[in-house]
């Protein structure tokens, strides 16, 4: 039996050690916000946080997970920092098929978390992970950068995770 800590719940599943925690989180626990995409962590679908640090959950096996906090999508609209990028993705329409978009706000959530005014080169490393196949990475940016400014501004709607 493991026991993971999801979006500060612990979750008991009676699953293999190296079963990827995609699985655990989508099949087992039913949290289908975390997408699969490639299955080889090249294209950021299923990105998650792992005490803080964004990860692929379709190559990191279970056992890598024990003792600590896992966070996913479903858990942003919670979080300070996820819920601004959310509504910055929607005051921008960011998204067009909406696939990759979980993976896209995890990775912006965590390289905000640590920069809060991010260049423009360390949005481009932070997301340089995170593949679109709708070519949606200018809106991607430009939403990076107003979730940021309106962070800095902690009186406005949208630090509070209110849209327009």
């Amino acid at each position: 039996m493991s026991v993971l800590t999801i979006n500060g719940k612990q979750q008991n599943l009676a699953l293999p050690d190296d079963t990827p925690l995609l699985w655990a989180l989508r099949d087992e626990l039913g949290m289908t916000g975390t997408k699969f995409g490639c299955g080889m962590a090249l294209c950021g679908a299923c990105t998650v946080h792992l005490d803080g640090e964004p990860i692929r959950a379709c190559v990191t096996p279970i056992s890598a997970a024990l003792n600590k906090q896992i966070t996913t999508i479903e858990a942003m609209a919670q979080d300070t920092v996820g819920k601004v990028i959310q509504h910055a993705w929607m005051d921008l329409g960011v998204p067009q098929c909406g696939y990759c978009q979980s993976g896209q706000i995890m990775s912006a959530t965590a390289l905000l978390k640590k920069v809060m005014r991010p260049s423009e080169k360390q949005i481009t490393d932070a997301m340089s992970g995170n593949l679109c196949r709708c070519g949606t990475y200018t809106r991607i940016h430009a939403a990076i950068k107003l979730a940021s400014k309106n962070l800095a501004t902690p009186t406005s709607k949208a630090a509070k995770g209110e849209s327009k």
